[in-house]
């Protein structure tokens, strides 16, 4: 999926700086951003004094929302570079069409990976015709330096491992979780996790204590170490912990990332992830004059352009010693 913001920042992410090394509830409110037509997101990461999560560096949710009469998504040919796309559903099905030749419906609790490492582009778009709701999120996945300029594809699980427990369902999308490894390639320590409670559950979810972590909130009334979240919110939890406990009100669904902190510091902007603004606005210029990102075949409509880069100078400072 595309940052269409056509204001984007120049944003320095990652660094222990950032980084709480002690269990913490810090509840994270969305910045709302629309997205083609008829789709409106839940911006979550970046945050206003939260950038990242581990290597977790853009968070969107949308949804549930009722599309039986619009196009649903229509997300133009873009590029990416520095980064991997994790497509999850909850609900409706989304076509993904990337540089590669790629070509895959992504459905509901399905993984759909997407590393651009030097360069890619791709296009995402609801079928014709499609499911009445759309609901999911959109995540990326900073990479470190020494695989950022690995060759770009794409990976497609549709059986993923799941951790069970009386009203719990956890379902692997990325890393480890308990024991269960799921298939999708990371470059970092790393999880992401599809929490699916039943009403009245009250569980402890284990947990690495040498990972920050974070929870998304998709679906209906839960607690998470006691704090309430909403549909749309996500809370910061910090280093440190053993364990999650979680409460769900009513049937509940949930979102676990996290990862060891992220320990360069990186610059983001677009739909691009780099060490410097030089190599930014390189990108940029690459994307709208040259064939680098290569060619999306068989979308419908003109690729997407990019904004102007801000004028202000931003570098990263590389590996924390």
């Amino acid at each position: 999926m595309s940052n269409l913001d056509r204001q984007a920042a120049l944003t320095v992410c990652g660094g222990r700086g950032f980084v709480v090394a002690e269990p913490v509830r810090e509840l994270l409110s969305p910045r709302r951003v629309r997205l083609g037509e008829s789709t409106e997101v839940r911006r979550l990461l970046p945050n206003l004094g939260r950038r990242m999560v581990g290597a977790w560096a853009f968070v969107d949710h949308y949804g549930p929302d009722d599309i039986a009469d619009e196009p649903g998504m229509q997300v133009p040919p873009h590029p990416h570079m520095g980064l991997q796309t994790v497509s999850w559903l909850h609900d409706g099905e989304v076509l993904h069409r990337d540089s590669t030749g790629s070509l895959q419906t992504i459905r509901p609790r399905e993984l759909g990976l997407m590393t651009s490492g030097r360069a890619i582009s791709h296009s995402e778009e609801s079928p014709k015709p499609h499911a009445r709701l759309l609901h999911g999120a959109q995540l990326w996945v900073a990479l470190p330096d020494t695989h950022r300029h690995v060759e770009p594809h794409f990976q497609h699980h549709a059986d993923l491992p799941r951790v069970t427990a009386p009203g719990l369902t956890a379902t692997v999308i990325l890393g480890e979780l308990d024991g269960a490894a799921s298939p999708g390639t990371t470059y970092t320590p790393i999880v992401g996790a599809d929490l699916a409670l039943t009403a009245g559950t009250e569980t402890n979810l284990p947990l690495d204590p040498d990972f920050e972590y974070a929870v998304l909130a998709m679906s209906g009334e839960a607690h998470v170490d006691g704090v309430p979240v909403h549909p749309g919110s996500m809370l910061y939890l910090g280093c440190g912990r053993t364990e999650l406990p979680l409460r769900a009100a009513s049937d509940a669904g949930l979102m676990l990332l996290g990862g060891e902190p992220f320990e360069e510091e990186i610059v983001m902007w677009w739909n691009f992830v780099g060490r410097t603004d030089e190599e930014i606005r390189k990108a940029r210029e690459e994307w709208m004059t040259s064939d680098r990102f290569g060619e999306v075949k068989g979308y419908d409509g003109d690729r997407l352009a990019a904004p102007e880069v801000p004028a202000t100078q931003l570098k990263a400072r590389g590996r924390v010693r």
